[in-house]
């Protein structure tokens, strides 16, 4: 069965120190264990949509809520699906900060993206459309 979650933490350090870590890593390991995903981040913020087996992204996100790089983690949305949405990521990224601010009104109230403001829905609609619009790279 596959599942699909999305989070929302906030960095513990400089996002930019972390960020090639985290998409290295996940570049590497995802892979061999099935999971798929989108990391966005900026202004301090991670929202991650993680995809696979649900005991595989289960323990990921156990794993992900201990990681001493995250803070605040909260889990926004989580579902059963029959298919991926993120299928050609092992980790897509998506620099927030570089976005269209008419993409982030359109699901926000201010400019800036506040994940933890917004329902889970909310932020997985934000995600399709910076897919649909090709804001995405880091396609691997």
């Amino acid at each position: 069965m596959l599942v699909r979650l999305l989070y929302v933490s906030r960095s513990s350090t400089e996002l930019a120190d972390d960020i090639e870590s985290i998409l290295g890593s996940s570049r590497k390991n995802n892979p061999p264990i099935g999971i798929t995903g989108i990391l966005c981040h900026g202004g301090g913020i991670y929202l991650q949509a993680i995809e696979g087996s649900r005991d595989t992204v289960n323990a990921l996100f156990c794993k992900i809520m201990r990681d001493p790089r995250h803070h605040d983690v909260v889990l926004l949305h989580y579902e059963e699906i029959t298919e991926r949405r993120f299928g050609g990521w092992t980790m897509g990224q998506v620099n927030l900060d570089k976005v269209n601010t008419s993409i982030v009104l359109k699901y926000s109230a201010r400019p800036e993206l506040d994940p933890y403001a917004v329902s889970g829905k909310v932020s997985l609609a934000l995600l399709e459309e910076l897919m649909a619009s090709a804001c995405i790279i880091g396609r691997a």
